[in-house]
């Protein structure tokens, strides 16, 4: 990117040569250039209304960096939204106070990982251990409501009908999908997780990205990055990619509500004392797209690894697995199309965190949690991530905190 203005407010201003402006939330934490450079590729598509939000989590992503808010004009980039669509949120306070959770907590992990089909394995390894062998009879009302809408989709596109669909409905995934019990401020429990549309949100995502990339190639678009492929009103398959997006984005949002209502169940069958669940409850995506006014034009606004924060509108920010999270209040600022970041975003790579750290390190830095301490989590250690302080520090002005919650249980996909 070009030239750097600096703004009494908590953004910086990056002109890009060629394009619109990058508006930039990240004072005091670091970014990497190759993020830079692929918001200023985003910034150069003709498509781009007004400026590229940046948010204080951003980093390297595909096509699109993860931690920014792309408003488009009678256009969509499939890449932008990502294969995780609907991938986000959910959080629900209770009435259970943090002296009635049991004092070992590894028997409440071990039910909540019985109860969640979660994780995955090499297809020649048999069953995908984050599927239904046999769906409950819950998953499947859900999926009734689901299935119409799917089949429809299906018919236009044959290749979606042969994914994990069904299966998938109210199970957790793996990476950075995380099911949590925590405490707040004031010692309440909470139970938090992050999930999205699974197996078939993937396949949508990914069939619609090679059409556009196909869609770029025939109107031979000169773009910055393959990656940054669109479909514009009127294209072949616009109309099919918003109902596909909008459909996985229904289904990562029952995925998490089958979740919660499965996880309230099950520390129901490991604590006795009664207690009421979803007081202030929250569930929102951070990989969407959807239509919104802004600065008085309609348009289609990408948050990939963002959160909607509409003045009085409820948020969830995660931490690492070994740093708070926090319940947020958007703010509503128009500069950051009423968006803020999704969690605390990445500084390295999955590869070089699992090359740095050891599972001693991963042991000291979830001191604590109740939680996988295993070679297999190291990518997800709390120092592969930012500072979630420094983060939340950076976007006062896009969101008030309500409550911060520290995980006393974590459940890792």
């Amino acid at each position: 990117m070009g030239r750097t203005k600096v703004n009494e407010l908590n953004y910086n201003l990056e002109e890009v040569a060629g394009g619109v402006p990058v508006k930039i939330w990240t004072k005091g934490v670091p970014v990497e250039p190759e993020a830079k450079q692929q918001l200023a590729n985003a910034a150069k598509l003709p498509i781009v209304f007004k400026h590229i939000a940046a948010m204080p989590d951003v980093h390297l992503g595909i096509g699109a960096t993860v931690g920014s808010v792309i408003p488009t004009i009678k256009a969509i980039i499939p890449a932008a939204v990502g294969v995780d669509i609907g991938c986000g949120m959910m959080a629900a306070k209770t009435t259970l106070r943090a002296e009635d959770l049991p004092d070992s907590l590894a028997a409440l992990r071990s039910a909540i990982e019985k109860a969640v089909p979660h994780g995955s394995a090499p297809k020649h390894r048999g069953r995908d251990p984050g599927s239904w062998e046999n769906p409950p009879e819950t998953v499947d009302q859900i999926w009734a409501t689901l299935v119409d809408e799917f089949d429809a989709l299906c018919e236009l596109h044959p290749r979606l009908k042969n994914t994990n669909n069904r299966k998938h409905l109210g199970t957790l995934g793996t990476g950075n999908h995380f099911i949590e019990v925590c405490l707040d401020e004031v010692g309440f429990v909470w139970f938090m997780l992050h999930s999205g549309s699974r197996g078939v949100g993937n396949a949508i995502g990914t069939h619609f990205i090679e059409l556009a990339k196909k869609d770029a190639e025939r109107n031979l678009r000169n773009l910055p990055d393959k990656d940054l492929a669109y479909f514009e009103e009127g294209a072949q398959y616009f109309g099919d990619y918003v109902r596909g997006v909008s459909w996985a984005q229904k289904f990562a949002m029952k995925n998490r509500e089958v979740m919660m209502a499965n996880l309230i169940a099950t520390v129901r069958s490991v604590i006795t004392k009664p207690f009421e669940a979803h007081v202030e409850a929250v569930n929102c995506h951070h990989n969407y797209v959807q239509q919104e006014r802004h600065f008085g034009e309609d348009v289609f606004v990408t948050r990939k690894g963002a959160v909607s924060a509409k003045r009085g509108e409820m948020g969830i920010i995660p931490g690492s697995m070994g740093a708070r999270s926090y319940i947020v209040r958007g703010l509503g600022n128009p500069e950051s199309f009423e968006s803020c970041s999704h969690g605390a975003g990445r500084m390295m790579s999955r590869t070089k965190a699992k090359k740095m750290f050891t599972i001693e390190d991963q042991v000291k830095a979830t001191e604590g949690v109740e939680c996988r301490k295993d070679a297999d989590v190291i990518d997800e250690i709390p120092m592969a991530y930012k500072d979630i302080d420094a983060v939340m520090a950076a976007q006062s002005d896009l969101v008030e905190v309500v409550h911060t919650l520290k995980q006393v249980v974590c459940v890792k996909g």
